[in-house]
């Protein structure tokens, strides 16, 4: 223990303050480590209800109730971060206090966690085995205001598309684990053989839908083995299931929507889970079944009563195929209540189809202020299916039309692309695409539509991530983080799973997983400006919620706060 002090603390301050009753209650979000050069960073969250001058100091203590020695000699007003270059080689705990304020309730308490001696430095969840996590979420699951994780492993995926190589019999049965935000594991839960092994199969996520401070975790579930011979799974019922976020016990169950309508396994596999704020105050939840023909969509208010279905048939039939491998919530008409971005379509906060590009099933869709010139948020689409042209292309978000595309013919935009500032010569966010394998083509758009180059960044999908002091991303290429076009300045271990702005300041956490273990990385760089967290942007929480399940979109900006939708 005396080692892991001395590598890294992590420290959070109990100062809850929601911005609305609907809003996530996080606190603090201290984050304390020593970097390479021997000082100790320190960062921490501005929430959304801190006053826009509010002044933060910093203390530090030999042990966790131990007397305090403030180590800053003004307020700090411009940033959310510390350099204690006074550290030494010994071990400190850190506190983060709002200036000029006395809370008898506050207290501070270390988080389990080890750093790396580099520019980089993590907190390590241990995982109960030699296993590798699929897919990890983030949220409060005891209410302390601090975000924990869901785990789902193993790492074993299969598509449901049977052409040889793609679909693949289940090895064994996906679990679904809690650990609390120091690594103490809660409860593990077994999807069962119902649920093959692939993220089309088994959607979840994880996220406080009744409001009650504490995170449910809902998923699909069937009943006992319903295999065929083959090891597919056609039949037997499907279920909707939530599980208590501190027990994992099942609390409710409710119908999925059915196989009816579909006529092959490949297209009625495909589930998708969401959460989405239909009335703008309060968040909803969102249950997807298909992609590629038939679309069938369950809303569910926070009481997980049916708020309406929507179904791509009848006179709605124009809309079969426009799915994407995820969703995305926003509020596209500026209404003060979310959408439901399906991909090529949009779904309006009532459940009645608000457009559709008509142009088919997008791999890569994201949803942001991608183009700050112009009014309300763009979407940026990759087209898997074969175009003419435009199959890269940005649209108006509140009506679909389009605003600029790629000229050339396509054969298949393909995996997640990227949107996000990674060249500050330019305003608003880049756009990047690239074909599948036998394509040629890449693209690399400015948001006005320019494009600056037409090689690959490194691989069809480079994430890019707030690591850096100003609004300017860094972009990961498998391990390596790199500044635009490719100096690369650091390095992670593992495979990224998730990001999000779940410790520190507004910079963003980088999570991998590893055999045995998932990290969550931190910059070490100090910044010089802040900003509110992340996490209390609407559209970036419900992005960062929807990591667990389907294709990994790294979270986007919308502008409106967590809650505070104008409703009706």
């Amino acid at each position: 223990m005396k080692s892991l002090l001395q590598s890294i603390v992590l420290i959070h301050l109990l100062c809850i303050v929601p911005a609305s009753l609907s809003a996530e209650k996080l606190d603090r979000g201290v984050a304390a480590f020593r970097r390479a050069d021997g000082q100790v960073y320190v960062g921490w969250r501005l929430l959304a209800a801190d006053a826009p001058n509010q002044g933060f100091d910093v203390y530090r203590s030999e042990a966790m109730a131990g007397p305090r020695q403030k180590l800053n000699d003004r307020p700090i007003l411009t940033s959310c971060n510390f350099v204690d270059a006074k550290a030494g080689g010994r071990s400190w705990f850190y506190t983060v206090r709002p200036n000029e304020t006395v809370d008898p309730a506050t207290e501070s308490r270390p988080i389990l966690a080890e750093g790396s001696a580099g520019p980089e430095s993590f907190v390590r969840i241990k995982l109960q085995g030699n296993y590798q996590a699929q897919k990890v979420g983030l949220a409060d699951l005891d209410g302390d205001g601090t975000l924990d994780y869901i785990v789902k492993q193993p790492n074993f995926n299969t598509d449901p598309y049977q052409r040889p190589g793609y679909w693949k019999k289940s090895e064994d049965t996906y679990k679904i684990e809690a650990y609390r935000h120091d690594g103490t594991f809660l409860w593990r839960y077994d999807m069962g053989w119902a649920i093959e092994e692939g993220i089309w199969y088994s959607p979840i996520v994880v996220y406080d839908l009744d409001g009650d401070g504490k995170a449910e975790v809902f998923c699909k579930a069937g009943e006992g083995d319903p295999r065929e011979p083959t090891g597919h799974v056609k039949s037997g019922p499907e279920y909707l299931v939530r599980l208590d976020g501190l027990t994992g016990q099942v609390v409710k169950k409710l119908p999925w929507p059915s196989r009816d309508g579909f006529d092959d396994y490949n297209y009625y596999s495909r589930n998708l889970l969401g959460i989405a704020y239909l009335d703008g105050r309060r968040p909803h939840l969102i249950v997807e079944r298909g992609t590629y023909k038939i679309i069938k969509v369950q809303a569910y208010d926070p009481g997980l009563n049916l708020k309406w279905y929507w179904e791509a048939s009848g006179d709605h039939a124009k809309y079969r195929g426009q799915g994407m491998h995820g969703l995305h919530a926003a509020d596209v008409d500026e209404d003060g209540r979310d959408e439901v971005v399906l991909g090529s379509a949009v779904l309006d906060d009532n459940g009645q189809p608000l457009w559709s590009t008509g142009k088919g099933h997008p791999d890569v869709c994201y949803v942001a202020d991608i183009d700050p010139s112009r009014p309300g948020l763009e979407v940026f689409y990759g087209l898997e299916t074969r175009q003419r042209s435009n199959a890269v292309c940005l649209v108006e978000a509140r009506t679909g039309q389009v605003i600029w595309g790629n000229p050339e013919p396509t054969i298949h935009v393909h995996s997640q692309g990227m949107v996000g500032d990674i060249d500050p010569t330019h305003p608003g966010l880049e756009c990047y695409a690239g074909e599948a394998k036998g394509g040629t083509n890449y693209w690399l758009y400015t948001a006005g539509g320019k494009r600056l180059s037409d090689q690959s960044l490194g691989e069809l999908a480079p994430k890019a991530v707030y690591w850096l002091d100003g609004p300017t991303k860094v972009y990961i290429v498998g391990n390596k983080i790199f500044k635009y076009p490719r100096q690369q300045i650091g390095a992670v271990e593992g495979r990224i799973v998730a990001i999000a702005d779940g410790l520190g300041d507004w910079r963003e956490e980088i999570i991998t997983a590893l055999d045995g273990e998932i990290r969550s990385y931190m910059t070490a760089i100090p910044a010089t400006t802040r900003r509110v967290c992340l996490m209390q942007d609407r559209l970036y929480r419900t992005d960062v919620t929807m990591q667990t399940m389907g294709y990994f979109y790294p979270p986007q900006l919308g502008g409106k706060p967590v809650g505070t939708g104008s409703g009706r």
